[in-house]
């Protein structure tokens, strides 16, 4: 019996032991899980590396770049009196329509990046003000700065603000609707700048930095990757618009709209300009213009006051799988020409409806806003060597590029500056049955709206018929051009609608 006791006092003991023990084990791993430690000096560096040119790793680092970027990133506030539309009494005034926040089919795209932040008082009899911000970049010690059309388009005052707080009335040297590009000048010497780079040499996955002021945060800096390069988002409405965007993840937002772009030894590769996003603010999707075009916007501008650019006449499709099933076509990639324009150019050299072209001066071609970029960066008069695929067998053209007219000539600033080219309208002289029908003498019916001065200061319709221009009846298409084309300043169009009762005024300006 005691051997038993004694035996069983034995296995508690160790028991005890045992299990004291496998406490005491894990209170201390705990106790060492729960220990905190501080440590003083964290080095600021980048732990992560990149690839350079020749695949040596390098720190991948933004502070100089960032830095250095900023100085030459600008802030841009553009003020416009927005012209009203009222009834015949006089009272129904409408406010001019947003031409920055256009949402164009429900389909996520958001037009291009803007802010308002203020709104006309109640009971202010001024006529009320827009006032709109973006970004610019200095490209030219001496003032020069690029940002996006849509920004100053119609704007009465431009007000630069710099990174160290200096600001500057600023003119516009010249626009470019097509490419959604302007160029301003301010009086100042020594700027910081940003050099262009060759777009083309940029890869798709790498390093960018966005630089500009969304939400008027001034000199925000975002980090991101080429997601791809020659996107077409079908976002520029105007007649002639050029789309082969840069696309970015680099977050950007209302008010990025004409930042830059750059890559990490801070080159401009873009002038940002879109996103595409169901909200307005950025969600992942990005755009910009490339430096390429930007170049050749600019030196146009600065050399001839408008740009020039040259076309091949044709009207064209990318090509896909399902294009080449459609027409048995044997190759899935290239851009198919569906028809030539009158005057074509490509025409003129010898390429044919059915044509697929492949390369643009020895650059391959896949899709049509890679094609569209290639030839926006020439001239009228400029000679190209054109690659098609024609049923099966390649043949290579020379093409001499034709201005929009379909002549070689150069556009002077003057015809660029046409009235009735910059109010972005097609008119048509209202029939005598027309004008006996509405009880009227005669009149001028707008038949198609562009972007341009009369969309974008009014809330004109397609249909409205003029009648008189400040007072002075109109009744025909020629009388209408003539008087506009002599108008300088501002200028009221006086008119009717055929489903809608009343008369009908807008007021616009012409430079």
């Amino acid at each position: 019996m005691k051997k038993i006791l004694l035996l069983s006092g034995a296995t508690a003991l160790i028991v005890t032991l045992t299990t004291l023990g496998i406490v005491k084990y894990f209170d201390t791993g705990s106790t060492k899980s729960l220990k905190i430690e501080h440590v003083d000096g964290t080095p600021s560096k980048s732990t992560i590396y990149t690839l350079d040119e020749n695949g040596n790793p390098t720190p991948l680092d933004f502070t100089g770049v960032s830095e250095k970027v900023m100085k030459a990133v600008v802030h841009i506030k553009s003020t416009q009196t927005m012209p009203f539309a009222g009834g015949g009494d006089g009272s129904g005034f409408q406010n001019l329509p947003d031409p920055f926040r256009d949402f164009f089919g429900g389909d996520g795209l958001h037009r291009f990046f803007y802010e308002s932040p203020g709104q006309p008082r109640s009971g202010n009899s001024k006529p009320p003000v827009q006032v709109g911000t973006g970004s610019g970049v200095i490209i030219n010690e001496n003032g020069y700065i690029v940002t996006n059309y849509h920004v100053v388009a119609d704007a009465e005052d431009i007000e630069i603000t710099l990174h160290d707080n200096r600001t500057f009335k600023a003119k516009v040297a010249g626009t470019d609707p097509a490419t959604d590009l302007a160029l301003l000048q301010i009086k100042a010497d020594g700027l910081p700048t940003l050099p262009l780079v060759n777009s083309d040499d940029v890869k798709v996955g790498e390093w960018v930095l966005a630089v500009g002021n969304p939400f008027n945060l001034n000199s925000t800096v975002t980090a991101g990757i080429v997601s791809a390069k020659a996107r077409n988002i079908n976002i520029n409405k105007e007649q002639y618009a050029v789309e082969s965007f840069i696309q970015t993840d680099a977050a950007i937002n209302p008010g990025n709209s004409g930042g830059a772009l750059v890559n990490l030894d801070g080159g401009l590769i873009g002038i940002n300009a879109a996103i595409a996003s169901e909200t307005g603010s950025f969600s992942g999707y990005g755009f910009a213009i490339p430096s390429n075009i930007v170049n050749k916007v600019v030196e146009d501008i600065l050399k001839f006051g408008v740009v020039q650019r040259g076309v091949l006449g044709v009207m064209i499709r990318s090509v896909d799988g399902n294009l080449a099933k459609d027409k048995n076509l044997d190759v899935v990639k290239g851009v198919y020409v569906d028809s030539l324009l009158e005057n074509s150019a490509a025409g003129a050299a010898g390429i044919k409806p059915g044509d697929i072209i492949l390369e643009v001066d020895g650059s391959k071609v896949n899709s049509t806003p890679e094609l569209q970029e290639l030839i926006a960066r020439k001239s009228p008069g400029d000679m190209v060597d054109v690659q098609v695929n024609r049923k099966g067998s390649k043949k290579d053209f020379t093409v001499t590029l034709n201005n929009r007219n379909g002549n070689t000539k150069r556009i002077s600033k003057e015809d660029g500056s046409d009235p009735l080219s910059l109010l972005g309208v097609e008119f048509e002289t209202l029939s005598d049955k027309e004008a006996k029908k509405l009880d009227i003498p005669g009149g001028v019916i707008v038949r198609k709206l562009h972007p341009g001065k009369l969309q974008h200061s009014t809330q004109m319709r397609e249909g409205f018929i003029i009648t008189k221009v400040d007072g002075q009846s109109v009744a025909s298409k020629e009388d209408l051009e003539k008087i506009l084309r002599r108008k300088s300043g501002g200028v009221m169009l006086e008119g009717i609608y055929e489903d809608i009762p009343g008369v009908y005024y807008y007021a616009f300006g012409i430079g």
